[in-house]
């Protein structure tokens, strides 16, 4: 029986499922991990729309509901979409981040996405109890407060509120537009060494929904950061929030 082939990949070649029938594995995973390993590669793009269950279904020598369980999987993880009209589209994949002291901004950079930043606000604020206690500060004393929107290649992807020290260097909104907070940062003598870092869950409230282009309710991501110099001194009080359908935290866990 011949190999079934998916709509062609970016080179022109048909896209291949290699499935293993005789495989304890059910054929619906075992689509679903083919088609996922194929949108990580890019040979399914983002937008690029796939032929209708029946179809696949009768390429793939597939019974209609196991091709189906296989796109409802892959749906469930973001990675498909099926819209009213068009059909099931390929979504942009996830930004898979590792869990380290490395910014945004680079992270896009480094792995071929292109971050763009809106600067919702970044002015002088008196710091609260909490972000005084953070940056070892005392209430009421001065520290920069900033708020950018983050997208990776056009799509929005998190909102960062930062504040800092106000003696770390200047940063200003033309600046952190062009470049990420932590360059900006290395550029004024500020190494960064170490942080403390709480990852949680969140839903999205309407304004937060409205930034990031989902829904009042959308289950977000958050991240708390409380970063060092390499003298000890917190310079940095990051509180973050990602879509969790774009975005996901990579950890290496090893054994004692």
């Amino acid at each position: 029986m011949a190999t079934p082939t998916l709509p062609r990949d970016r080179g022109g070649a048909p896209l291949a499922l290699d499935l293993d029938r005789s495989s304890p594995v059910p054929l619906w995973f075992q689509a679903a991990q083919q088609l996922e390993a194929a949108i990580d590669r890019g040979d399914l793009r983002p937008g690029q729309r796939l032929d209708n269950e029946i179809e696949l279904a009768d390429r793939f020598g597939l019974s209609r509901p196991t091709l189906r369980k296989a796109i409802e999987q892959l749906v469930g993880q973001g990675l498909l979409v099926r819209k009213r009209g068009v059909g099931t589209q390929v979504v942009q994949s996830q930004v898979k981040r590792p869990v380290e002291l490395s910014s945004l901004f680079d992270d896009l950079a480094s792995t071929g996405r292109r971050p763009t930043t809106a600067v919702l606000s970044c002015h002088e604020v008196p710091a609260d109890e909490a972000v005084a206690a953070a940056l070892g500060l005392h209430a009421g004393d001065p520290v920069l407060a900033v708020e950018r929107l983050r997208s990776a290649d056009g799509e929005p992807l998190a909102i960062l509120r930062n504040w800092l020290p106000t003696d770390v260097g200047k940063l200003t909104a033309e600046l952190l537009i062009e470049h990420g907070l932590y360059a900006l940062l290395r550029r004024y003598g500020v190494h960064l060494r170490i942080a403390n870092q709480r990852i949680g869950a969140a839903v999205a409230d309407a304004g937060q929904a409205r930034l990031l282009g989902s829904r009042k309710g959308d289950p977000l991501i958050t991240m708390e950061r409380v970063s060092y110099d390499d003298t000890g001194r917190p310079v940095e009080l990051g509180r973050h929030r990602y879509r969790a359908d774009a975005y996901s935290f990579e950890i290496t866990v090893v054994g004692r």
